[in-house]
């Protein structure tokens, strides 16, 4: 057993540790306020590393500007619609925001570039860029699912999140309602399961369109085509009685 000098001795060698602990805690019990911010600093700070490095807090201004893997995993941005052009949208790209950082890193008057975004899958009709015009409003916020780049343009999934649109695939809706074909999907390996997947997704809504003759697959009525005929029947005679009248001049 251990002698009553030992159990001091033990004591006597634990007195520093414990003052130690001890003047930490009164330290940050007094300090109560300032303990805190540096805890919420070093958070922010590690958050911004973290952001950075991984580009959350970039504004992308052009295809070239997003990374690969940003593409390879399909990664989906937020943008804001700000023209609608023949091939397909111009997006602003909106990167996560942060406060007072993100001010910061936006100079007033500053040249915003835009993305060039173009509906993966899909070759749109002239009919799809006017429904596109009506539904998309200016300023609208959309999302970008990155599929593939091509130079300078971005072929992505574009979805919306309001109305009668509620979280709706763009590139779909437009086969849905007929308004559009599917095409090859640009800088996809046709082989691959993303590739796939993906084109599957938009052959159905082509088919629904197709199986409920909307747009491009509206047939004429019964009505239609007998009319057709007729005009041409009636085009017809009226070359016939044309022909006679020319040979009767001629015999004449």
């Amino acid at each position: 057993m251990p002698s009553g000098s030992d159990t001091a001795d033990v004591n006597e060698d634990d007195k520093p540790s414990k003052n130690v602990i001890a003047r930490i805690s009164q330290f940050a019990d007094d300090n109560l306020t300032l303990v805190r911010n540096i805890s919420t600093c070093l958070g922010i700070a590690g958050f911004l590393i973290i952001a950075r490095s991984i580009r959350l807090i970039t504004k992308f201004g052009s295809a070239t500007d997003i990374p690969a893997r940003f593409i390879e995993r399909n990664i989906s941005i937020r943008g804001r619609l700000r023209n609608i052009t023949e091939n397909g949208l111009e997006v602003e790209h909106l990167p996560i925001y942060v406060p007072l950082l993100s001010r910061l890193l936006t100079k007033p008057g500053q040249f915003v570039p835009l993305l060039d975004v173009r509906l993966a899958g899909v070759e749109m009709t002239s009919e799809g860029h006017a429904w596109i015009a009506q539904q998309l409003k200016p300023a609208e916020t959309l999302w970008l699912r990155l599929i593939a780049r091509q130079n300078q343009s971005l072929h992505c999934l574009v979805s919306v999140n309001r109305g009668s649109l509620f979280n709706t695939c763009v590139n779909e809706e437009v086969l849905r309602l007929g308004l559009a074909r599917t095409s090859p999907l640009v800088g996809l390996d046709p082989h691959s399961r993303a590739s796939w997947s993906l084109y599957k997704r938009l052959m159905r809504a082509e088919r629904k369109a197709e199986k409920k003759g909307k747009g491009l697959w509206k047939e004429e009525s019964r009505w239609e085509r007998v009319s057709e005929v007729w005009r041409n029947n009636m085009m017809l005679v009226s070359l016939k009685k044309l022909f006679k009248r020319t040979s009767r001049t001629k015999e004449k």
